[in-house]
């Protein structure tokens, strides 16, 4: 185990020294880490993966997404969110629910070995966006600032909303629902997760900012502790949202939202700690998913995943938000740039483990799907990022 430990902090702070070097290049860090992952996992050098489990996979990108979430929510310009929110409204309302309907119709023809719910299920884990891959185009200053702010609130939100769909799904699938009851069910995970994580994530976060204001007024916050109040706080959200049987994701981002509204001009010294914790953590999410789960899957992957994967990350996502964002007024460049950046990554990740937790007749095979799907999307998505944001960038004002 110390091992393994030793490996991944040596890599991650030789990585430190050359970060600025490989985000200005085509290449990411995600990609980075998990090609060194992969190599140094059990089917290569045999260094990784040995002392790592799905369940413990799960907590680590649990809490990675976590503080991810909190502080892009943090950095939102709310004054231009306000204007344009529009463009993640419709990407939620219509664009969501439309991508996991195409993505069942082209499951249901390219997967006859899976059930209809099965499909679903799939459908709807690869639904959600990722907010650590897509922060390179949402932290670029050449991206139009209405784009940012919608992607950054649409990744934000769709995994939370994706958790209660996901879950009536995988209960249908194993058969521990009556289908009579669906509707019901469903009114009542969604009820639950939104309403549970929305209501944590709001009432700590304004609770917190009080205390912040009045502690700092008495002087009782020392330089190095005020480092730790938003990595506390963003964990805080979403544990005791996690517990109360609400959404985590939608916690931690609610509460970052409020809590950058809140600080105002202080949260940018605030968050930066936390924030820098929340890039390295990712990173080495992603060695260990190179680690233990690419290196094992390759023998696994099929032509018709590669294919369903290909079109989970065009057409299957980019023609639902693409029309929905028709009725807006926004031009073609727009509407195809905020279609094309939907990463699939840790949310999805996270959902094939709690899927995994069902037993499932075909749960092994959605498992390699998505896989496929999200080591597919950390390729394309890492090196289209910075051509594709100076392209928008010279089409929309």
């Amino acid at each position: 185990m110390y091992e393994e430990l030793a490996i991944l902090t040596i890599f991650a702070f030789s990585y430190c020294l050359i970060a600025g070097r490989v985000e200005n290049s085509m290449i990411s860090g995600p990609m980075v880490f998990v090609v060194v992952g992969f190599v140094l996992g059990p089917e290569m050098l045999g260094w990784l993966g040995k002392s790592v489990d799905g369940s413990g996979m799960r907590v680590f990108a649990d809490l990675t997404l976590a503080v991810v979430l909190f502080c892009d929510a943090s950095n939102s310009n709310l004054s231009i969110l306000k204007r344009h929110i529009a463009i993640p409204s419709r990407m939620l309302l219509y664009g969501l629910p439309g991508a996991i309907l195409m993505g069942f119709a082209v499951g249901y023809l390219l997967f006859p070995n899976l059930s209809v719910y099965e499909v679903a299920a799939l459908a709807t884990m690869l639904a959600a966006t990722d907010a650590a891959l897509g922060k390179a185009v949402v932290t670029s200053p050449i991206v139009p600032s209405k784009l940012r702010e919608g992607l950054n609130i649409e990744s934000g939100l769709n995994d939370g909303i994706c958790v209660p769909i996901l879950f009536v799904f995988l209960a249908l699938a194993a058969g521990s629902v009556v289908e009579g009851q669906v509707t019901h069910i469903a009114f009542e995970f969604l009820l639950e997760e939104l309403g549970i994580g929305l209501i944590v994530g709001l009432s700590a976060s304004y609770l917190a900012s009080k205390l912040i204001h009045y502690c700092y007024s008495k002087n009782w916050i020392t330089e190095i502790w005020s480092q730790n109040i938003v990595l506390s706080l963003a964990l805080c959200c979403f544990a005791i949202a996690q517990s109360l049987e609400g959404s985590g994701y939608i916690a931690a981002f609610s509460g970052g939202l409020l809590f950058g509204y809140l600080m105002k001009e202080h949260k940018h010294n605030m968050i930066l700690p936390t924030e820098g914790i929340g890039e390295i953590l990712a990173l080495l999410t992603w060695m260990l998913f190179g680690a233990v789960i690419i290196s094992r899957a390759f023998e696994a992957f099929t032509w018709t995943m590669l294919i369903y994967a290909l079109l989970s990350l065009t057409v299957v996502r980019m023609l639902p938000i693409f029309l929905s964002l028709g009725l807006k007024g926004e031009n073609v460049a727009s509407r195809l740039f905020l279609g094309w950046f939907g990463p699939r990554g840790l949310a999805s990740i996270v959902f094939v483990v709690i899927m995994l937790e069902r037993d499932l007749p075909g749960g092994e095979f959605m498992a390699m799907t998505v896989i496929c799907t999200v080591f597919i999307s950390l390729i394309l998505h890492g090196m289209t990022a910075k051509p594709l944001s100076k392209w928008i960038s010279s089409r929309v004002n």
